[in-house]
Parts: structure tokens; sequence; C-alpha cells
């Protein structure tokens, strides 16, 4: 049978984890209008625009331009899918993503892994017609990831657990409706229910969702 103690809990590892969520919360309050979080800002408009990509392949759609602007706005461009499918993925997919990631962020191999594929991401995005600010942000973070990896594999360790846990929790607070509603990661001009009646129709016939 199942013990409700919780005699085992918050070991080494548990009592760390905690203080580092809490302590991220801290500096993302201190820093936030400050140059040091703007790129995670901005990465974080990219796990969103990535979730309506990947909503729209999974629903049967065709991806034709994702972008990241320095004002962490975004927009991607898709033709077909499933469109009140597409809309709300962007938050959505904030949510899931960080809280999957942070999950994998518990184990050396789990959080190698979740760096790759957040790489593998990256790559992809490149393919989608980006912008100037997308190109930068994407090959930066490609670089900056990989020097951590490595970093965590033949230099030191532990650090990419630290550093997975940093990104993806930072994804998912910033993208996370209502946590921008408090006023962190600025307001959020339209209900989801305004998106799906306003998002726009390109004059080259494919959709757009910010």
């Amino acid at each position: 049978a199942p013990s409700w103690t919780l005699e085992n809990c918050c070991g080494t590892l548990e009592i760390t984890f905690l203080c580092l969520f809490a302590g991220y919360m801290v500096i993302n309050f201190l820093l936030w209008n400050t140059f040091v979080v703007k790129p995670m800002k901005l990465i974080a408009v990219f796990v969103h625009e990535m979730s309506h990509a990947t909503a729209c392949w999974m629903t049967g759609g065709s991806v034709k331009g994702i972008e990241v602007h320095r004002n962490e706005g975004g927009v991607t461009k898709y033709v077909g899918g499933v469109r009140y499918i597409v809309i709300p993925a962007g938050y959505l997919g904030g949510a899931f993503w960080g809280g999957f990631f942070v999950t994998l962020s518990g184990d050396r191999i789990a959080s190698t892994v979740s760096a790759s594929l957040f790489v593998f991401a990256l790559l992809v995005a490149l393919k989608y017609s980006p912008n100037g600010t997308m190109v930068a942000l994407c090959l930066g973070f490609i670089v900056v990831t990989l020097a951590f990896i490595f970093i965590e594999w033949f230099v030191f360790s532990p650090i990419i657990q630290f550093v997975t846990l940093y990104c993806e929790f930072f994804c998912f607070m910033l993208r996370n409706p209502i946590y921008r509603q408090n006023g962190y990661g600025g307001k959020i001009d339209q209900s989801m229910a305004g998106r799906a009646a306003t998002a726009g129709r390109h004059p080259q016939h494919y959709y757009y969702v910010t």
C-alpha cells in the first residue's frame, strides 16, 4: 500500500530543487525590467510560437513562418490545421512544455535530453522564414545550450540541470496567462475567445496567430 506519511520526502535533492525554484522567482522579480532577462523573455515567446506551430502540424496544417520580435511579440503563419486548436496552443503548450521539462531537470541524463530537444526545436524553427531577431535568438541559444552540455559532461557537473530548470521555469511562468495577468509578463491584450475571432488572415491565403 502507498505511504502517505512523506517520511522520505524532502531530502537534499528535493530541498535543492525547492530552493532553486524559489530563488528563480526572486531573480525574475528583481530583474524583470532589465536587459538581463530580455533573452529569456524572447525565448519564452519562441516556445509560445513553436507551440502554435506544433499544434498546426498535429492537426494536418502547414507552417509558413515563425517569427519572434524584439518587443517580445511573435507570430506564426500557417495554412490548414484546426484553428480552434492552433490558437490556444500557445499558452497551453508553454505550460505543458514548461512542466514537462521542469520534471526532466531532476536528472542529469534527462536534463541533457531536454536541452538537446530544445536545440533541435531551435534548428527546426530556423527553417521557417524567421526574421532577424529569430535567427539571432536561435543561433545564440543553440551555442549557449551546447556549451552547457559540453561543460556538464566534460568540465563540471552538475550544471545542466540548474540551467534547464531555470529556462523551463521561465518559459512556463512567462507564457502562463494567469501569471501574466498579474503583471509580470504584460497584460494579455485579448481573451482566447477574442483571439479565435480575430486571428488574422493574410492576403496570401495563410492564417497568422500571435
